[in-house]
């Protein structure tokens, strides 16, 4: 039997002749997310911007794992928000990691690695389009959230083709089509998030998370919050959705009954 890992379990074409050659051979790049998470959502206010994204990895339509942390800090005042296969947030996560290392190496050990959310940005972007040219994609979208040395917030997401754009409220799988049109109602203008305090903003992530929470079959009444200003990154773990009432439920025709 051929030995090499792409071939392994076929017959050796020097001793029976060439073997199933139409195949192509194996294809080694994966396609098919299996774990996956689903949205994160973000919304500016003034002074800082806000987070969430819920704890749930799923497997298919199991609710596999309940703990599942998809937000990472990177640097002082930068977080990225993460969806999709998580394997692949995994990937981005210790690139990031090693992007504040390889930043900490030019501060010559004085001060701590502070990195710019458009840096993160700008990389995010060029790796993840990198990724699509190879046809081997990155399967996540990725938000990224922060407030610069200027005090200025900054709120982007990268998709898995490195497409990427700005907005001062955005919102990943599920969360864009139930979310965002809420979060524009709390912000109809790109300038009107300066309008906007902290706490209408931490309410406003509260109730879009617990519209996904009935909406989204993916989605998890538990998730992680996050509020990121120029003191630096707050991050609440283990928010929990106020009680769920389900009793609607048995009023809902239709689907066969």
């Amino acid at each position: 039997m051929e030995l090499g890992p792409h071939n392994w379990g076929r017959p050796r074409d020097d001793v029976y002749g060439s073997y199933n050659a139409a195949a192509g051979g194996c294809k080694m790049n994966t396609q098919s997310p299996i774990m996956t998470g689903t949205s994160v959502i973000a919304t500016k206010f003034k002074g800082g911007i806000v987070m969430a994204a819920d704890n749930l990895a799923s497997y298919g339509s199991l609710a596999r794992f309940r703990d599942q942390e998809r937000i990472v800090k990177v640097g002082e005042r930068t977080v990225v928000g993460i969806s999709g296969d998580i394997s692949d947030l995994q990937y981005v996560e210790r690139l990031l990691d090693q992007l504040v290392v390889d930043t900490s190496y030019d501060c010559e050990g004085t001060e701590i690695a502070n990195l710019e959310p458009a840096n993160v940005y700008e990389h995010l972007a060029y790796v993840l389009y990198g990724r699509r040219n190879k046809m081997n994609p990155l399967w996540v979208a990725c938000v990224v959230g922060g407030v610069d040395s200027k005090g200025e917030c900054f709120l982007g997401q990268v998709d898995l083709l490195g497409v990427k754009y700005k907005s001062p409220s955005i919102a990943t799988g599920f969360g864009a089509h139930m979310a965002v049109p809420l979060l524009r109602r709390l912000i109809p203008d790109e300038d009107r998030f300066e309008e906007i305090d902290e706490k209408s903003a931490v309410d406003a992530i509260d109730e879009c998370m617990k519209v996904l929470v009935y909406r989204d079959a993916r989605a998890l009444d538990k998730y992680t919050r996050v509020v990121v200003t120029s003191e630096g990154v707050k991050i609440t773990k283990g928010v929990q959705c106020e009680k769920m009432n389900w009793e609607f439920a048995e009023t809902i025709k239709g689907y066969g009954y």
